[in-house]
């Protein structure tokens, strides 16, 4: 088996969350006003089952399903307090069926998107948990 594109080892991913770390307590300390969530977990099962029903939607759609963007969101204020940060996934297609694509992938607009992954323990935990 091949490795994916863009793989990166533990250190590369420890660097990427220590720069992120510096955002991630400015939002904590101006705006959520307690530790943010620093990661969302789904898992395989939910994965697997999220990129199959996806794929079959994108084909209803017209579209043919190429891969997926993942946005980082946080959930609206309530009551007065702002709330977690989190990520979600949305499939993308380059290309209708039966079209040539662009070489371009962009989010499949009218497609169900993924969320209510589980917040890392606890929430504002770093890389690796």
């Amino acid at each position: 088996m091949s490795n994916p594109k863009g793989l990166i080892t533990p250190e590369q991913a420890k660097e990427l969350n220590d720069a992120f770390t510096e955002r991630c307590e400015l939002i904590s300390k101006e705006i959520t006003k307690r530790p943010d969530n620093r990661s969302s977990w789904y898992s395989l099962e939910d994965l697997r089952t999220f990129l199959d029903s996806a794929e079959a939607q994108a084909k209803e759609l017209g579209y043919e399903m190429d891969g997926v963007r993942i946005y980082c969101g946080a959930y609206p204020i309530v009551k007065g307090q702002a709330g977690y940060s989190t990520s979600f996934i949305v499939p993308t297609a380059s290309n209708k069926v039966g079209e040539e694509g662009n070489g371009e992938s962009n989010d499949i607009q009218s497609a169900n998107g993924l969320n209510i992954g589980h917040q890392g323990n606890p929430p504002g935990a770093n890389y690796p948990q």
